[in-house]
């Protein structure tokens, strides 16, 4: 007989901005607990999951004392007793309890957490990590790793407009070797900065916080980087950005507050093209705004045999608003976050139908993280092609890649790394294996 949950705890902790947010444990009837901490963004989607808080002076407003006792008073009551390895009808009644398109009632931030620590408590009543259990032993595939070395946007206090510049390790054979060209170019990146005097100190997502001039400077510095770390520009590591472009959108123009200039739409889309085809780009994450169809799809149609087109805020884990864009030729990959739709089941039936328009894969932490690993093993168990966490700072963001690199070391001679072939453009998406 299945274990059943037995106990659901919420407490409050902290992430990495300090503020405080969400973490659930469950305790199951055999004695297996299970732990999860619902991230929080600071660049969001308008129609993702809503953070209940608290409002009100005390930490600025960020409090979740209303979100604990949601836990206590209104989550718990309706899930003890249920079977813990039943997480389609566990969430179903979290979504159907809470009775609103983004979780506005329970708030997104008690149902992730809540749906996180489910899993974790099935898989050890499995005895049995997470990445294993969702794959019900078959994963052995570790996913491609995109790591900001540079931030900006709403993550850096707009020092320049584009929120993310990446850097993807294309020659790497093992994630293993992943993390070491990651470490050499992100070591490059700040020796540089630092040369040149620009070096501010860190972004939230740990990525080097510079001062330039423009937003293509940046760009051009992480060519620099990559360089200086005695690899190849476009061969060993290429470069991905996130314009975020729905924090520059007004009134149907973006501004470029570093540039110091405002586009149309088309101008806009014409600039990230031209950029695309001077730096060694291979994927751009919300080029447009989030309600910029018309962009999204000129600039998917010019770039996606050889660019990787990622819809975060444009589809905020959405399966629905996938299938729409799939439909559209909006797009050609998709950022999961679990705390932007609320549950795992709808975070797994975003990526099922990004596999259904042949799409690539990429789980995503946020900037308020918190040394919760669960992600990871998302992106293991369910054979997604790649994975963001931010830099290759900061223990919130570490223990992430630290966690990956274990369960490789855990399979062993089963083992298989995504490599190159797991982005960019319209080429070869693997199959879940």
């Amino acid at each position: 007989m299945s274990a059943r949950i037995e106990t659901l705890i919420g407490r409050r902790v902290w992430d990495s901005r300090g503020n405080p947010t969400v973490e659930a444990e469950i305790h199951l009837t055999d004695g297996s607990l299970g732990r999860a901490i619902a991230p929080a963004g600071a660049s969001r989607g308008s129609h993702e999951a809503i953070d209940l808080r608290d409002g009100g002076d005390a930490f600025g407003g960020h409090g979740v004392d209303h979100a604990i006792r949601t836990l206590a008073e209104v989550i718990a009551p309706v899930i003890v007793g249920l079977p813990a390895d039943d997480q389609r009808l566990i969430d179903k009644r979290l979504i159907e309890l809470d009775g609103t398109p983004q979780k506005a009632r329970l708030g997104g931030n008690a149902t992730i957490a809540t749906s996180m620590a489910v899993a974790h408590a099935a898989a050890a009543a499995a005895k049995v990590p997470l990445w294993s259990y969702l794959s019900a032993g078959s994963a052995r595939r570790l996913p491609m790793p995109m790591v900001q070395l540079f931030g900006g946007g709403a993550h850096a206090s707009g020092r320049i407009d584009l929120q993310d510049i990446l850097i993807v390790p294309m020659k790497a054979k093992s994630f293993e070797q992943a993390t070491e060209i990651v470490a050499e170019v992100y070591r490059a990146g700040g020796a540089l900065m630092a040369d040149r005097g620009l070096l501010r100190g860190v972004a939230d997502e740990g990525g080097w916080w510079p001062e330039f001039s423009s937003n293509e400077e940046a760009l051009e510095q992480t060519v620099r980087s990559i360089e200086r770390a005695r690899m190849r520009p476009g061969e060993d590591v290429a470069i991905a950005i996130d314009v975020a472009a729905s924090q520059l959108a007004c009134e149907g123009r973006y501004r470029l507050a570093t540039d110091g200039i405002e586009l149309t739409s088309d101008e806009f889309v014409d600039r990230l093209i031209g950029w695309c085809r001077r730096y060694p780009i291979i994927s751009v994450e919300d080029p447009v705004g989030e309600s910029d169809h018309a962009g999204m799809r000129a600039f998917t149609r010019a770039v996606s045999e050889s660019v990787q087109v990622i819809g975060d805020d444009y589809l905020v884990t959405s399966a629905r608003r996938i299938a729409e864009a799939a439909r559209a030729e909006a797009c050609n990959a998709v950022l999961l976050k679990p705390n932007q739709v609320g549950t795992l089941t709808e975070t797994y039936e975003a990526l099922q139908a990004a596999r259904q328009a042949r799409w690539h894969t990429v789980i995503s932490a946020r900037s308020g993280e918190t040394e919760d690993v669960t992600i990871v093993h998302l992106a293991v168990g369910w054979c997604a092609d790649q994975l963001k966490v931010g830099s290759f700072s900061r223990s919130e963001r570490m223990a992430k890649w630290n966690e990956a690199i274990r369960v490789e070391q855990t399979l062993g001679s089963r083992a298989r790394f995504a490599g190159r072939v797991a982005i960019g453009g319209s080429r070869t998406v693997i199959a879940a294996q």
